[in-house]
């Protein structure tokens, strides 16, 4: 019986959300071993061109310009995109993901300035993603046709808690995105943020609601929320280490082949919680010591961490090496 399925029920996925911890870390494990190659860490790095000045009132975001935080509207020129993307390459860094606040990645200024980025970083011999908002069908053939690697475009949350994260937009228009880098043929990252104030019945049905695209994400990001002084979410306390690690599990569950990435928030946790998520099924992180607006971990610790486990830095095209 194949490990990829695209029809989980909710109760089939809270069943194994619900599993004992260690239960359910060593099936995912298991899969993970099946499938990648366990000592191998993908490192990338996040590249803000268009940072702030947002019109959406997403409560978890410091780019909102209906809150009053630190982050201050910057536009970085090409020349200083490219300055940052080689500081990523002489640090072994494989993949840029180039960042572009706002909701709408279709207004052909913003598309064409994400395009020329695009192609000038794709000529440093570096694999480039991007996220931009959203994307319709055009725009999303026109991405496919510049060689991009991947399209972020994150759900969040389930779709029932959705409207409590942000009024601007819609759960239907997140997964008519997805549908349509899909259509265009372009693999797509897409995960969550853990820690909003969702339930657990909340993190399954996001994780469902990806596992059962029509095909998996490429990678799933899943985030501990960082709360921002300023926004909505300013004050929350920080999920566990042990619901991160739950989450890393079940996503490395359903979607055995993606690769799973422990994204923003590592810094709440320690050596030991974030080895126990690798252990569990991630096999990506973010190099740098800042993840768009929030701090991460420094490349040193990082270094460190990985080389007393013995996972060694590498590729996307180098993780899935083992069971097709």
């Amino acid at each position: 019986m194949s490990d990829i399925r695209n029809n989980w029920t909710h109760e089939e996925v809270k069943a194994i959300y619900d599993l004992p911890l260690l239960d359910l870390v060593n099936k995912a494990a298991n899969l993970h071993r099946k499938h990648h190659d366990s000592t191998k860490m993908n490192m990338n790095t996040l590249i803000s061109a268009r940072t702030g000045a947002c019109s959406q009132d997403c409560k978890y975001c410091a780019q909102s310009a209906r809150y009053d935080t630190h982050v201050k509207p910057k536009k970085l020129s090409l020349e200083d995109v490219l300055a940052e993307a080689k500081i990523a390459k002489e640090n072994g860094v494989k993949r840029v993901c180039l960042s572009s606040s706002g909701r709408d990645g279709n207004r052909d200024d913003r598309f064409d300035e994400m395009a020329e980025m695009i192609t000038e970083v794709k000529k440093l011999g570096l694999e480039v993603c991007c996220t931009m908002g959203m994307i319709n069908k055009e725009k999303a053939k026109k991405l496919a046709g510049l060689g991009i690697t991947a399209v972020n475009h994150n759900l969040d949350t389930s779709e029932r808690y959705y409207p409590s994260i942000t009024t601007t937009r819609t759960y239907a228009e997140r997964l008519e995105t997805l549908a349509n880098l899909q259509e265009a043929g372009i693999s797509y990252c897409s995960g969550g943020i853990l820690g909003m104030g969702e339930t657990n019945e909340d993190r399954i049905e996001m994780l469902r609601t990806l596992s059962n695209q029509e095909k998996h994400p490429y990678n799933v990001p899943l985030n501990s929320l960082v709360p921002v002084e300023g926004t909505p979410f300013f004050g929350k306390e920080t999920i566990g280490i042990f619901d991160m690690v739950r989450a890393v599990a079940t996503a490395r569950i359903l979607m055995p082949k993606a690769v799973i990435a422990f994204a923003a928030g590592r810094t709440h946790y320690s050596q030991e919680g974030q080895a126990l998520c690798f252990l569990a099924g991630a096999n990506s992180i973010f190099f740098g010591d800042k993840l768009l607006t929030v701090k991460n971990m420094t490349v040193n610790e990082d270094q460190h961490l990985l080389n007393t486990l013995g996972i060694v830095p590498t590729r996307y095209q180098e993780l899935t090496t083992l069971e097709e």
